[in-house]
């Protein structure tokens, strides 16, 4: 992994590469040093396709006797088709596997995530409620303070009004008792 790089501008720098991360970078900065060249991006490797079936083998042959020399050699080759042709599909079904596997695993997922999601949906919302009907409650506990004030004064402007008039019914009986004072009071014997 540890390389010298030289460069064909700084003939006095030279950098030795010793991780890939430094490898990458001076990959990117030689890139970015021409960009009007175009740049190849490979193509995704193709999936191998499956071979064929094996061709049906009227004679069985291998070690058995009456088998020609030759013969053990073609029925090892078939063999190794057959085999190759059975790893192959053990690997797609598993493969196959995987990918329902985790197509499962992702849509399980979404759902516990948008049962989370709406669980702390239902209680924001149930906060948000009881936050405004407290809310409205003190604004109604306001409007009634106002309106118990309105109610206080009305009822001190009417107490006022009943002081008045008892205190004019007081000074008319006092008005009246002075008046009796100063009249002579006719004493009759009896």
């Amino acid at each position: 992994m540890s390389e010298i790089i030289e460069d064909a501008d700084s003939e006095s720098k030279v950098r030795a590469v010793k991780t890939a991360y430094d490898l990458q970078r001076l990959k990117l900065e030689k890139l970015f040093k021409q960009p009007d060249k175009p740049v190849f991006i490979p193509d995704r490797p193709k999936e191998r396709k499956m071979p064929k079936p094996p061709e049906f083998i009227r004679n069985t042959w291998g070690s058995s006797a009456g088998a020609g020399s030759g013969d053990f050699h073609v029925y090892r080759g078939v063999r190794r088709r057959e085999y190759a042709r059975q790893k192959f599909l053990d690997e797609k079904e598993a493969k196959t596997t995987k990918d329902d596997e985790y197509q499962r695993k992702l849509v399980e997922n979404a759902n516990a995530a948008e049962e989370r999601t709406a669980k702390k949906r239902a209680k924001r919302l149930k906060k948000k409620k009881s936050k405004q009907k407290k809310k409205s409650q003190h604004v109604e506990s306001e409007s009634e303070s106002e309106h118990s004030d309105d109610e206080t004064e009305a009822a001190c402007s009417d107490a006022k009004k009943i002081c008045e008039e008892t205190n004019e019914e007081l000074q008319a009986q006092k008005d009246t008792h002075t008046n009796l004072e100063k009249t002579p009071v006719e004493i009759k014997p009896s």
